[in-house]
């Protein structure tokens, strides 16, 4: 690793099934059963399972069909995403009393700067324990955390003592924890990837370090030189808690498939109705909108036009929704449909970079 790079101290909180969790709380009857939330129905997929339906091999983006297979005691709860919002409100207070270079990733995730901390407490090791304690104090749920030197290797760490644990890499640490570790745990490297690292003999980050830059580029294009960096324990993107929203959207799944446009043109309109009302809350405008089209047969299609002028108009979305899908004939029936709006007039200008702090590498971690 470059002695000359800055040596943050980064903390990734991670609540554990969240979702479940919290509707394990709310109800204790449900406390210690195997929960899945969503996927009920034909169509449902399941958005969270509770670790005791996890030993079954429930899991999030699972169908409720096969999910109910796998465990037929399985119990599906409705997600309330109200509710799950107010305890992520609750969470990030908590971080707010330590830094206010906190980055939320998702309701149930946050990536935490506290190389300096509002407590003046010099080890992230015992701020993430303290943090960890007050969720459970004051919330009722548990959470796990990763510490290190960068969101990278933050993140990994957090999934490694799971649920309710959580593990340091010191700086000096980093580089054999990275070596040893499966390929498939690096963050970035999805199932497919994976797949390509094993057939090129990548298992494990040594041998993912024994490559060299061209040769990564060569194979995994512009990804390639951000895994010959991230092996190296060279991450250096910052916790940024102002992330500029890109897009919004709503999409919806139907129980039975749709094969007239009449019925697709209902649905559109309780979609656009729900994008406008986001947008509303949000405060934003788009120029972009574009039409999402799942099929029976689960090909994606996805069509966009963009307008000259920013819009946040229900009936202007609905209008323009139309005519993309008019635009060509259906090939199948539909499954599911959804609209988004980009390019958005959200804030472009860079704020000020932070300065960087480097820190002795000694330093209590």
């Amino acid at each position: 690793m470059q002695n000359d790079l800055p040596i943050r101290k980064i903390i990734h909180i991670d609540m554990d099934a969240f979702y479940a969790s919290v509707e394990q709380m709310d109800n204790p009857e449900l406390k210690g059963k195997p929960l899945a939330v969503g996927g009920g129905g034909k169509r449902g997929v399941i958005s969270a399972a509770s670790y005791e339906a996890r030993q079954f091999g429930v899991k999030s983006a699972m169908t409720g069909n096969l999910a109910i297979k796998l465990c037929p005691h399985l119990i599906f709860v409705r997600p309330r995403f109200e509710r799950y919002a107010e305890i992520s409100k609750q969470v990030k207070k908590i971080f707010l009393d330590y830094t206010d270079l906190v980055e939320p990733l998702s309701m149930d995730e946050a990536y935490l700067d506290v190389t300096q901390n509002k407590k003046g407490n010099p080890s992230a090791t015992l701020i993430a324990k303290e943090i960890r304690q007050r969720i459970f104090d004051e919330v009722g749920l548990t959470a796990s955390a990763g510490i290190s030197i960068n969101k990278f290797v933050a993140k990994i760490a957090s999934d490694y003592n799971k649920p309710n644990g959580q593990k340091t890499v010191n700086p000096e640490e980093v580089i054999a924890f990275l070596e040893q570790l499966d390929i498939r745990k690096f963050y970035g490297v999805g199932k497919v990837t994976a797949e390509k690292m094993y057939q090129k003999g990548i298992f494990t980050g040594k041998d993912l370090k024994s490559k060299t830059l061209d040769y990564l580029d060569e194979h995994f294009g512009k990804s390639g030189r951000y895994y010959y960096y991230i092996v190296r324990g060279i991450h250096n993107s910052e916790v940024k808690p102002h992330r500029i929203r890109k897009s919004l959207a709503a999409e919806r799944t139907f129980y039975d498939n749709l094969t007239s446009e009449v019925f697709m043109l209902e649905k559109l309109e309780h979609i656009a109705d729900e994008v406008a009302k986001r947008l509303s809350k949000s405060k934003v405008a788009g120029k972009t909108i574009t039409l999402k089209i799942k099929y029976s047969d689960f090909t994606l299609q996805t069509r966009s036009k963009t307008l000259p002028y920013y819009i946040s108009d229900k009936a202007i979305i609905l209008e323009t929704a139309k005519d993309l899908l008019y635009q060509e004939t259906m090939k199948e029936s539909v499954r599911l449909l959804g609209i988004s709006l980009s390019n958005l007039n959200t804030e472009t200008k860079k704020k000020p970079e932070a300065k960087s702090v480097s820190v002795q590498l000694q330093f209590e971690f």
